[in-house]
């Protein structure tokens, strides 16, 4: 077994944690869930070596880059994109390895995108998640049950009046644009859970 070492302040003192990374064909299994089945074969994937450090696990040789789950985080969390989505997920990455905030990272990538440092694809461009919580998910096997899917279309700057969509969920399972008029606009597709 690896571990990672993770250092967590409790009370003002310092405490070391240690944090089992699955191996990497564990986590390239898991991260596959995330993606359709005829992407899976030769889809990217990233992922965390014995140390902890994000890498590359498996170099890729078509459009999809999938996520390993983070073994420093509860439950499974792992998710494939196209690949044109990488410059603002990559960006993503680095902001909140900086310590920024959700609320940072976006008003910033909005900032870089307007001013075209940072570059968002011109056509609609998919993500799929799958997740389960920590019961339902055993990290060293990857062995999960009841995982749930759901799917995201990014089209950056759509509106609902663009699309048609509704601004918020109106019907379990109905597709509705989250973010819009921003350069994260895009289509969540929940379907109902089980």
């Amino acid at each position: 077994m690896k571990y990672i070492l993770m250092l967590v302040m409790v009370g003002g003192v310092c405490v070391a944690l240690a944090q089992t990374v699955p191996s990497v064909e564990v986590q390239i299994k898991t991260a596959l869930l995330a993606a359709p089945e005829e992407s899976k074969e030769k889809a990217m994937v990233y992922g965390y070596s014995p140390k902890g450090e994000f890498m590359v696990l498996r170099k890729g040789e078509n459009e999809l880059v999938c996520l390993a789950d983070d073994p420093a985080q509860p439950g499974l969390n792992v998710s494939c994109y196209h690949k044109s989505l990488e410059p603002f997920m990559a960006r993503g990455r680095e902001q909140k390895k900086e310590g920024k905030t959700f609320q940072e990272i976006f008003d910033l990538r909005e900032q870089e995108v307007k001013s075209g440092k940072l570059q968002m694809p011109k056509q609609p461009a998919s993500l799929f998640v799958y997740t389960a919580p920590a019961e339902n998910f055993n990290a060293m096997t990857g062995e999960v049950t009841n995982g749930y899917s759901r799917s995201v279309i990014y089209i950056p700057y759509a509106t609902a009046e663009s699309t048609g969509l509704p601004a918020k969920p109106a019907a379990p399972g109905m597709p509705w644009i989250m973010n819009p008029g921003t350069h994260r606009a895009h289509i969540m597709i929940d379907p109902p859970r089980k």
